[in-house]
């Protein structure tokens, strides 16, 4: 079964600075039938404009993935991290017992376009902690390429959640499949551009909450950009 998840009907936030699109239930957006999927709990596509960040705030017990589409994203946090965060990297902060961080438009003359994504922990109360990687894009050209897992596997970066994190780039006729694993479900987020999925057309900001499907088949994609979650019930 997968249902869609349309981009017009995530919940807006706009700021000046800040204009943002809520995939599920977040800050002043209240939305009691779209709280997350699984573990999933926060995909916001955020747009910052130059100089413009978040300023020093605190989290806990939330795994956050940080992932740039265009520009460069500022990170520092209380655990003495200083990055910044471009396309094809995958940034992942555990909050554990407790971290404050900013993040801020690195630029003073172009905006940043990213998708801030939050799991609910697997183990609650951890010690925080940091990761960056960055990956290529012909590693992830025509295929879904493992960016994140709990166990850290092929290269990825880890997480503490039983979620395993993929990332797609597919131009006219490239096709691929993916076989999920028993007992999980997935949710898919077109980050970019349009494409099938069992053939079903989707285009940039919708979302696909997918369960008991034997393949996915993605295909006539039109350069774009996908991010698939594939994570344990």
């Amino acid at each position: 079964m997968i249902t869609k998840r349309h981009r017009n009907d995530r919940g807006p936030t706009n700021a000046g600075w800040l204009n943002s699109m809520h995939t599920f239930s977040f800050g002043h957006y209240l939305d009691y039938e779209h709280m997350g999927f699984g573990p999933l709990r926060v995909i916001n596509e955020d747009r910052v404009i130059p100089g413009a960040g978040f300023g020093t705030h605190p989290h806990n017990n939330m795994e956050i993935i940080s992932y740039v589409l265009d520009g460069a994203l500022e990170h520092k946090d209380s655990m003495g991290n200083g990055s910044i965060i471009k396309p094809g990297d995958i940034q992942r902060m555990s909050a554990g017992t407790g971290v404050t961080h900013s993040e801020f438009n690195h630029s003073k003359s172009e905006g940043v376009h990213f998708l801030q994504i939050w799991f609910l922990p697997e183990e609650g109360n951890i010690e925080p902690s940091y990761e960056q990687k960055s990956f290529a894009a012909a590693e992830k050209q025509g295929q879904l390429k493992l960016v994140m897992s709990p166990d850290g596997r092929d290269g990825s970066v880890t997480i503490n959640q039983q979620v395993d994190m993929y990332a797609g780039l597919f131009k006219e006729n490239e096709t691929t499949e993916f076989i999920p694993r028993p007992n999980t479900i997935q949710w898919m987020q077109i980050a970019r551009g349009q494409i099938n999925v069992n053939g079903e057309t989707i285009q940039e900001g919708d979302g696909l909450a997918i369960k008991d499907e034997e393949k996915l088949v993605l295909d006539n994609a039109q350069n774009a950009e996908v991010i698939l979650f594939d994570m344990k019930v």
